[in-house]
């Protein structure tokens, strides 16, 4: 692995993009760096656009110049804003709400337009709510401070003094809390390397990626506390901006074009792992 430092102004240095490329034998790129907020990219538009779409604009032109023409990139289900219908398809309507979400359908629109002039073969993925650890307990998430729904319940089990925040209770779903569809972690990564395999020349793809399922928060603490046999602490607290009350993928299209077949599709399994991986942390 390589990594790419940005300068205090959050740009990645053209120069070393071109020289990493010049010095190493590239074949194609897996693009996964962004900010991933929705919350703070309402509050800090700016360092969205800086990162997620001026960076990857960097990071094309020294694709372009260094002639490597196959890209899989990290895109989100925040692109379809409020889907008119679910399970969403990929060619249902993008209309992002927020500008994390707008960010990202601004580099899929590049990549589109890439692909068309200069040859560029690329796939991009639309990942839903991805969740879990690796099954050995050796690879889990966390980050700081911790903003995704099941590590943050499973954080506060380590620490009974912390409650978990339900952000909003009055969205139109069926318990008022905002419906999520939640894929395992692993399966996922398998999907990457399928979709690098699919690439063709000058043609793109786009992919959902997700269970198919949706689970509301409210659903999500239950199967929590069904895995762990642990009490749980919850405040609610008022919607966050930017987030939409239903995204559930239709994922048909990876499963029949990539062969893509997720080992682990239901929630339980999804957050035993998690939970195995965190009552080994010391954080």
């Amino acid at each position: 692995a390589i990594f790419l430092g940005r300068s205090s102004s959050g740009a990645i240095s053209t120069s070393r993009v071109r020289t990493l490329f010049s010095k190493n034998k590239i074949e194609a790129v897996i693009h996964f760096a962004a900010f991933i907020e929705v919350g703070e990219s309402v509050i800090d538009p700016l360092k969205y656009y800086s990162n997620n779409f001026s960076n990857s604009l960097i990071l094309l032109r020294a694709m372009k110049e260094s002639g490597i023409q196959k890209i899989v990139f990290s895109s989100t289900a925040a692109v379809y804003g409020n889907p008119q219908k679910t399970p969403i398809e990929e060619t249902d309507l993008r209309k992002p709400i927020n500008p994390y979400g707008l960010s990202k359908m601004m580099v899929e629109q590049v990549l589109e337009d890439f692909s068309r002039t200069y040859n560029l073969g690329y796939a991009i993925l639309r990942y839903f709510n991805v969740a879990g650890a690796s099954p050995t307990g050796k690879i889990g998430e966390a980050h700081e401070p911790e903003s995704h729904l099941i590590p943050r319940i499973l954080q506060s089990l380590r620490n009974t003094a912390v409650p978990v925040s339900i952000y909003g209770t009055d969205y139109e779903t069926t318990d008022g809390t905002c419906v999520r569809d939640y894929v395992h972690v692993d399966d996922l990564a398998e999907a990457h390397i399928l979709a690098l395999k699919n690439i063709k020349m000058g043609a793109g793809n786009i992919f959902n990626l997700g269970s198919e399922s949706g689970f509301s928060v409210r659903q999500v603490v239950e199967a929590c506390r069904s895995v762990t046999a642990l009490k749980i602490q919850i405040r609610e607290e008022p919607r966050r901006s930017g987030d939409p009350a239903v995204l559930v993928a239709s994922s048909i299209k990876a499963k029949k074009m990539l062969d893509w077949q997720p080992q682990y599709p239901d929630l339980q399994t999804i957050i035993r792992h998690a939970w195995n991986w965190h009552q080994n942390q010391k954080f």
